[in-house]
């Protein structure tokens, strides 16, 4: 079954710097460190595909480039083979693969391996007694006041959550509704 080219993070251990696959593309980034920035001054990737290895870590904690970065919580088995062997991978088992996560509601999504402990960390935090830098003074008349969460954290969080989200739905809508 043909599928969208997938987005993928490898290493090159030797020159130690991370090379995207990128829709079928491999791209360089300039430094070891994966965000915007790098993805902004990135190249094309010229030197030997063989000393690749598929990055044992996919989720990218820029919140921008994992909005463009469709990477995935791959299984462990595939987890430092070479780009020759993921792509065979890939090719032979990537679909069904895909579709028994999405079949289980388990999110294939390398994103939200990130999201998942923010949004566990602030429902934690709603819980507790927090600090105070998380919460504003709202006055309540001349002599008292009451904290209340900002808005700016509670919009952060379902933005993040939403995007997300959203990749997800494209990504089922996609793999599910293919025919076989």
């Amino acid at each position: 079954m043909p599928l969208r080219p997938i987005d993928a993070i490898f290493v090159h251990p030797k020159r130690r710097l991370y090379v995207i696959y990128y829709r079928g593309e491999l791209w360089e980034l300039p430094r070891m460190k994966i965000d915007d920035q790098s993805w902004q001054n990135r190249q094309p990737y010229t030197d030997d595909s063989r000393g690749l290895y598929l990055s044992i870590h996919q989720a990218i904690s820029d919140p921008i480039l994992a909005q463009k970065l469709r990477t995935l919580n791959l299984p462990a088995a595939v987890h430092g083979s070479t780009l020759p062997r993921f792509e065979a991978w890939w090719e032979a088992h990537g679909f069904e693969w895909l579709k028994d996560k999405l079949a289980t509601g388990e999110s294939p999504l390398a994103a939200h391996q990130i999201v998942a402990p923010k949004m566990d960390t602030a429902k934690a935090i709603d819980n507790q007694t927090v600090s105070s830098s998380s919460y504003q003074d709202v006055p309540l008349n001349n002599n008292s006041t009451i904290k209340q969460k900002s808005s700016e954290q509670k919009t952060a969080a379902v933005a993040d959550t939403d995007v997300f989200a959203d990749m997800l739905a494209d990504l089922a809508n996609e793999v599910l509704n293919q025919q076989e």
